[in-house]
């Protein structure tokens, strides 16, 4: 059988089923974006420890750190681009349905951000990973900044604009597209982002939690 299954790949593997689940629910039946919400949050949670329990196993092979590399970013493309793609789609779908239909002009730009926001995430992430393996052959030790917004922030900057939605009393769906559009452009533009340390990451965790909870407790209120 080709490929890994050790412990080093499990996280990865579970970020790409719990984004394909996301993907799922969101685009059934009515659609469930704020569910879908939930299991973008449980991917980030999942690729916010994958690379340091990889990086646990003594001795990994070229092939396996290269193999790691590799699906964690295919994995990614799934969790944190493809599935808030379908959470935006969710979104316009149920407000098309109570608006009875938008215009076309309208429906083609929503359906243009969509298309927009999955390639720039996909351009991103084979990027970094030419860039990654060049470095790799080049120095030692972890990368300190990235080029770009890393995809994976998609886990923490849509279940926010979610939560809005029960705040305010107008539909956000034209607020959600436009920060898809804004975070597509970050993903390919050339700022610097310092890579987050073990106290960032468990900071990042602590408000993916927050929001993770956040979300449940106004879908149970409802």
């Amino acid at each position: 059988m080709i490929g890994f299954y050790n412990y080093t790949v499990v996280l990865t593997y579970l970020s790409l089923v719990s984004g394909v689940t996301g993907i799922m629910i969101s685009l059934s039946d009515m659609g469930h974006p704020f569910y879908g919400a939930m299991f973008l949050l449980i991917s980030g949670l999942c690729d916010a420890f994958d690379g340091k329990v990889a990086r646990t196993k003594p001795n990994r092979s070229d092939f396996e750190k290269k193999f790691g590399i590799q699906i964690d970013s295919l994995s990614d493309l799934v969790a944190f681009g493809v599935l808030p793609a379908s959470i935006g789609a969710a979104m316009f779908r149920r407000l098309s349905l109570q608006k009875d239909g938008f215009p076309r002009t309208y429906t083609i730009l929503i359906f243009a951000v969509i298309a927009f926001y999955v390639l720039v995430a996909m351009i991103r992430l084979a990027y970094f990973n030419v860039l990654e393996e060049e470095r790799q052959a080049e120095e030692k030790g972890d990368r300190k900044t990235y080029v770009g917004l890393p995809v994976t922030s998609a886990a923490l900057i849509f279940p926010v604009v979610l939560l809005f939605q029960h705040i305010l009393s107008a539909d956000i769906t034209p607020i959600y597209f436009a920060v898809m559009l804004f975070v597509g452009v970050l993903f390919v533009s050339k700022i610097k982002v310092t890579k987050p340390g073990l106290r960032g990451i468990i900071i990042m965790v602590a408000i993916g939690a927050a929001e993770f909870a956040a979300l449940l407790i106004f879908r149970l209120l409802r």
